[in-house]
Protein backbone atom coordinates (compact mmCIF):
# COMPACT_ATOMS: atom_id res chain seq x y z
CA UNK A 1 0.00 0.00 0.00
CA UNK A 2 1.13 3.50 -0.72
CA UNK A 3 0.92 6.72 1.62
CA UNK A 4 2.68 8.95 -0.64
CA UNK A 5 -0.50 11.48 -1.73
CA UNK A 6 -1.34 11.70 1.57
CA UNK A 7 0.70 15.27 2.10
CA UNK A 8 -2.24 17.51 3.51
CA UNK A 9 -1.19 16.96 6.87
CA UNK A 10 2.56 16.42 6.30
CA UNK A 11 3.16 20.86 6.78
CA UNK A 12 4.83 20.39 3.63
CA UNK A 13 6.67 23.87 2.57
CA UNK A 14 5.39 23.03 -1.41
CA UNK A 15 2.80 20.29 -1.44
CA UNK A 16 1.86 18.33 -4.29
CA UNK A 17 -0.84 20.40 -6.25
CA UNK A 18 -3.61 18.85 -8.73
CA UNK A 19 -1.07 18.62 -11.55
CA UNK A 20 1.23 16.61 -9.26
CA UNK A 21 -0.97 14.21 -7.04
CA UNK A 22 -1.86 12.71 -11.07
CA UNK A 23 1.53 12.42 -11.94
CA UNK A 24 2.55 10.30 -8.47
CA UNK A 25 -1.27 8.69 -9.04
CA UNK A 26 -0.42 7.79 -12.00
CA UNK A 27 3.15 6.39 -11.33
CA UNK A 28 1.92 4.42 -8.40
CA UNK A 29 -0.49 2.35 -10.54
CA UNK A 30 1.78 1.92 -13.32
CA UNK A 31 4.07 0.48 -10.85
CA UNK A 32 1.64 -1.77 -9.30
CA UNK A 33 0.01 -0.94 -6.40
CA UNK A 34 -3.60 -2.01 -5.84
CA UNK A 35 -4.22 0.15 -2.66
CA UNK A 36 -3.39 3.74 -2.61
CA UNK A 37 -3.89 6.22 0.30
CA UNK A 38 -4.97 9.22 -2.04
CA UNK A 39 -5.34 11.90 0.27
CA UNK A 40 -6.54 13.34 3.56
CA UNK A 41 -9.62 15.36 1.82
CA UNK A 42 -10.06 17.52 4.85
CA UNK A 43 -6.66 18.79 4.98
CA UNK A 44 -7.01 21.17 2.03
CA UNK A 45 -8.89 22.29 -0.16
CA UNK A 46 -6.07 20.18 -3.10
CA UNK A 47 -6.43 16.89 -1.66
CA UNK A 48 -10.48 17.20 -1.08
CA UNK A 49 -10.90 18.04 -5.31
CA UNK A 50 -7.79 15.75 -6.36
CA UNK A 51 -9.91 12.94 -4.49
CA UNK A 52 -13.25 14.63 -6.00
CA UNK A 53 -11.72 14.47 -9.73
CA UNK A 54 -10.51 11.15 -9.50
CA UNK A 55 -13.87 9.87 -8.67
CA UNK A 56 -16.20 12.03 -10.46
CA UNK A 57 -13.80 11.21 -13.98
CA UNK A 58 -13.68 7.92 -13.40
CA UNK A 59 -10.06 7.73 -12.64
CA UNK A 60 -9.82 4.76 -10.82
CA UNK A 61 -8.72 1.50 -12.24
CA UNK A 62 -10.96 -1.20 -11.73
CA UNK A 63 -8.55 -3.33 -10.07
CA UNK A 64 -6.92 -0.59 -7.92
CA UNK A 65 -8.37 0.69 -4.44
CA UNK A 66 -8.08 3.96 -2.83
CA UNK A 67 -8.41 5.18 0.79
CA UNK A 68 -8.85 8.37 2.45
CA UNK A 69 -7.17 9.77 5.70
CA UNK A 70 -9.68 11.50 8.25
CA UNK A 71 -9.08 12.33 12.14
CA UNK A 72 -11.85 11.46 14.06
CA UNK A 73 -13.88 14.56 14.47
CA UNK A 74 -16.93 14.14 12.86
CA UNK A 75 -16.91 17.73 10.45
CA UNK A 76 -13.33 16.00 9.10
CA UNK A 77 -15.23 12.56 8.86
CA UNK A 78 -18.27 13.99 6.81
CA UNK A 79 -16.10 16.10 4.59
CA UNK A 80 -14.01 12.71 3.87
CA UNK A 81 -17.43 11.18 3.12
CA UNK A 82 -17.94 14.27 0.27
CA UNK A 83 -14.54 13.43 -1.28
CA UNK A 84 -15.36 10.02 -2.12
CA UNK A 85 -19.69 10.30 -3.01
CA UNK A 86 -20.17 8.25 -5.97
CA UNK A 87 -16.77 5.85 -5.67
CA UNK A 88 -17.31 1.94 -6.69
CA UNK A 89 -15.62 1.74 -3.84
CA UNK A 90 -13.21 2.80 -0.63
CA UNK A 91 -11.29 2.93 2.17
CA UNK A 92 -12.09 5.19 4.93
CA UNK A 93 -8.89 5.49 7.52
CA UNK A 94 -10.06 6.88 10.73
CA UNK A 95 -7.66 7.81 13.20
CA UNK A 96 -6.10 9.56 16.32
CA UNK A 97 -4.01 9.88 18.58
CA UNK A 98 -4.62 7.56 21.85
CA UNK A 99 -1.14 7.62 24.22
CA UNK A 100 -1.08 9.61 27.10
CA UNK A 101 1.16 12.60 26.36
CA UNK A 102 -1.90 13.16 23.67
CA UNK A 103 -4.62 12.20 25.61
CA UNK A 104 -3.56 14.77 28.31
CA UNK A 105 -1.79 17.57 26.44
CA UNK A 106 -3.61 18.04 22.85
CA UNK A 107 -7.30 16.44 23.33
CA UNK A 108 -7.07 17.05 27.46
CA UNK A 109 -9.42 13.66 28.03
CA UNK A 110 -9.11 10.86 29.72
CA UNK A 111 -8.50 7.10 28.49
CA UNK A 112 -12.40 6.63 29.03
CA UNK A 113 -12.79 9.86 26.62
CA UNK A 114 -10.27 8.98 23.99
CA UNK A 115 -12.30 5.05 24.15
CA UNK A 116 -15.72 7.35 23.49
CA UNK A 117 -13.97 9.22 20.42
CA UNK A 118 -12.62 6.15 18.89
CA UNK A 119 -16.34 4.40 19.03
CA UNK A 120 -18.31 7.34 17.91
CA UNK A 121 -15.61 8.27 15.00
CA UNK A 122 -16.38 4.76 13.93
CA UNK A 123 -20.21 5.46 14.78
CA UNK A 124 -20.02 7.81 12.18
CA UNK A 125 -18.10 6.19 9.87
CA UNK A 126 -20.90 3.45 9.58
CA UNK A 127 -23.41 6.05 9.33
CA UNK A 128 -22.40 7.62 6.37
CA UNK A 129 -21.47 4.76 4.73
CA UNK A 130 -24.63 3.14 5.08
CA UNK A 131 -25.79 6.36 2.96
CA UNK A 132 -23.77 5.46 0.33
CA UNK A 133 -25.10 2.16 -0.25
CA UNK A 134 -23.93 1.90 -4.46
CA UNK A 135 -20.82 1.84 -3.08
CA UNK A 136 -18.83 -0.69 -1.22
CA UNK A 137 -16.72 1.49 1.56
CA UNK A 138 -14.40 -0.55 3.93
CA UNK A 139 -12.84 0.60 6.96
CA UNK A 140 -9.23 0.97 8.66
CA UNK A 141 -8.52 2.02 12.37
CA UNK A 142 -5.52 3.68 13.30
CA UNK A 143 -4.52 3.78 17.01
CA UNK A 144 -2.08 6.87 16.27
CA UNK A 145 1.00 7.10 18.58
CA UNK A 146 0.23 2.78 19.36
CA UNK A 147 4.04 2.43 20.36
CA UNK A 148 3.58 4.81 23.41
CA UNK A 149 0.32 3.73 24.34
CA UNK A 150 -0.75 1.24 26.95
CA UNK A 151 -1.12 -2.33 25.34
CA UNK A 152 -4.47 -2.89 27.69
CA UNK A 153 -5.63 0.40 26.44
CA UNK A 154 -4.88 -0.17 22.54
CA UNK A 155 -6.46 -3.56 22.86
CA UNK A 156 -9.59 -2.37 24.05
CA UNK A 157 -9.95 0.54 21.59
CA UNK A 158 -8.60 -1.91 18.58
CA UNK A 159 -11.49 -4.06 19.40
CA UNK A 160 -13.79 -1.61 20.05
CA UNK A 161 -13.73 0.04 16.82
CA UNK A 162 -13.89 -3.48 15.64
CA UNK A 163 -17.02 -4.45 16.73
CA UNK A 164 -18.47 -0.80 16.32
CA UNK A 165 -18.10 -1.38 11.91
CA UNK A 166 -19.06 -5.14 12.83
CA UNK A 167 -15.82 -6.64 11.12
CA UNK A 168 -15.74 -9.84 9.55
CA UNK A 169 -13.37 -11.98 6.90
CA UNK A 170 -15.54 -11.16 4.30
CA UNK A 171 -15.30 -7.32 5.26
CA UNK A 172 -12.48 -6.44 7.18
CA UNK A 173 -10.97 -3.68 9.39
CA UNK A 174 -7.79 -2.60 8.61
CA UNK A 175 -6.26 -1.85 11.87
CA UNK A 176 -2.98 -0.07 11.63
CA UNK A 177 -0.48 0.06 14.63
CA UNK A 178 1.43 2.95 14.28
CA UNK A 179 5.09 3.79 15.34
CA UNK A 180 4.27 7.45 15.18
CA UNK A 181 7.06 8.74 16.93
CA UNK A 182 10.35 6.35 16.77
CA UNK A 183 11.25 6.15 20.89
CA UNK A 184 12.54 2.48 20.95
CA UNK A 185 14.08 -0.27 18.87
CA UNK A 186 12.58 -2.32 16.58
CA UNK A 187 12.27 -5.21 18.64
CA UNK A 188 10.84 -3.90 21.06
CA UNK A 189 7.54 -2.30 18.74
CA UNK A 190 7.62 -6.13 16.92
CA UNK A 191 6.84 -7.39 20.54
CA UNK A 192 4.13 -4.62 20.55
CA UNK A 193 2.59 -5.82 17.32
CA UNK A 194 2.88 -9.30 18.60
CA UNK A 195 1.19 -9.29 21.37
CA UNK A 196 -1.93 -7.32 19.67
CA UNK A 197 -1.96 -9.78 17.70
CA UNK A 198 -2.49 -12.72 20.31
CA UNK A 199 -4.75 -10.68 22.26
CA UNK A 200 -7.36 -8.96 19.72
CA UNK A 201 -11.19 -10.13 19.98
Amino acid sequence: ASVDLRDGNQALADPMDMHRKQQMFDLLVATGFKDIEIGYPAASAHDFDFVRELVTKDGIPDDVTVSVFTPARPELIERTFDSIRGAERAVVHLCHATACLWREVVFGMSEREVVRMAVEGAQHLVRLAEREPGSDIRFEYSPETFNLTEPELALEIANRVAEVVAATAGRPLVLNLPTTVETHSPHVFADQVEWMHRNLD
